[in-house]
């Protein structure tokens, strides 16, 4: 039986006799993987000195060079490219889990925040205070 795997969202296979673009040079790459290393360090540290760090702009960053390196690899060779920048790509992903491991700290800590705030909301509503007993009007 023949396999009926989707292959229509791959990229086209390259030869070896198609030139690449003159824009995906081995330096063009390492300077994109450089720069989305630097943003998300930064968004890292920023997130976890607890000063108002500007998570919006550090996105728009983020999204920009990850266009930029979706442009840089269009038409590339997959294989050739992870070979050449393997290293980089391994630094890259231990400074993602690095930054996914703050934001989720961040995140824990604004709901438990939000958890005890909705806790002394409910406990302040439960005393007594506006009860219709405080008014007669719960006579029987």
């Amino acid at each position: 039986m023949a396999d009926q795997t989707d292959l229509s969202n791959l990229p086209a296979p390259t030869t070896a006799m198609e030139a690449p673009p003159a824009s995906v040079r081995p330096g063009n790459l390492a300077a994109i993987i450089g720069r989305i290393e630097e943003v998300v360090e930064e968004e890292t540290a920023g997130i976890r000195s607890g000063t108002a760090y500007d998570l919006k702009a550090s996105n728009a960053r983020k999204s920009r060079y990850l266009y930029e390196l979706n442009r840089a690899l269009k038409g590339a060779n997959e294989i050739e490219f992870l070979q050449q920048h393997r290293e980089g790509l391994l630094r890259l992903r231990q400074k993602l889990a690095k930054n996914e491991a703050a934001i989720l700290a961040h995140l824990n800590a604004v709901n438990e925040v939000a958890t005890l705030l909705r806790n002394a909301i409910q406990r302040a509503d439960a005393d007594g205070t506006y009860s219709a007993g405080e008014f007669g009007m719960a006579r029987a």
